[in-house]
């Protein structure tokens, strides 16, 4: 029996050709639960960034689904979102994740945006490092705009003038992006391109 990671029904399914194929994968959570996540797919630009992709809007469920992910971590929950961010990316190379902090890392157990790759069957590269522990959640509006450089590249990184594609959980004013973009750029990227799964909003 397999049950729904978020409200642990069980889940009718039936295999289909595409899972048997290993083409895609059943399903982790129920219709139910999955219906409350409010699909986006909005396509903006930003400053330094071609083009930005975001999967889903954040609401109340995209908040507890995050909570429950990274707070409280629940790694098995990296497979809900996978067929989706797999179907986004599938034609991209050169894809780089926004990591962590090592200490955070340590403290939460996984790197979050890694594991949503691994479990979506992406092969990325690791070149980049944080460079403090703070989060943007911490942070104010005016004082992401206004925060020194976030990342460095690992001294054994190679940047090809080609394109890149930045993979994170959330966009909100987009800084994050905008720094591993521009860092990027510098090391001689032709041009980078960002998915997020969601996109949400911060007050000043």
């Amino acid at each position: 029996m397999t049950e729904c990671l978020l409200c642990n029904v069980e889940l009718l399914t039936r295999p289909s050709w595409k899972s048997l194929l290993a083409l895609d994968d059943e399903m982790v959570v129920c219709l139910e639960c999955f219906s409350r996540f409010k699909r986006s797919n909005q396509k903006f630009e930003d400053t330094l960034l071609k083009n930005i992709t975001a999967l889903y809007e954040y609401n109340d469920a995209m908040r507890d689904y995050l909570h429950q992910y990274k707070f409280l971590q629940d790694i098995a929950l990296a497979n809900v979102f996978k067929n989706e961010l797999r179907d986004v990316v599938k034609s991209k190379v050169n894809i780089i994740p926004i990591p962590m902090h090592p200490k955070r890392k340590v403290a939460r157990t996984f790197s979050h945006v890694e594991e949503l790759l691994k479990c979506a069957r992406i092969s990325y590269s690791d070149v980049l490092e944080k460079k403090d522990d703070e989060t943007m959640g911490e942070k104010s509006k005016k004082e992401r705009l206004a925060i020194s450089p976030l990342f460095n590249l690992k001294s054994n990184a190679i940047i090809e003038y080609e394109p890149y594609l930045i993979i994170d959980d959330i966009y909100t004013t987009g800084t994050t992006l905008r720094h591993a973009a521009a860092l990027l750029i510098e090391a001689g990227a032709k041009e980078v391109e960002a998915v997020t799964l969601i996109r949400a909003r911060l007050n000043d």
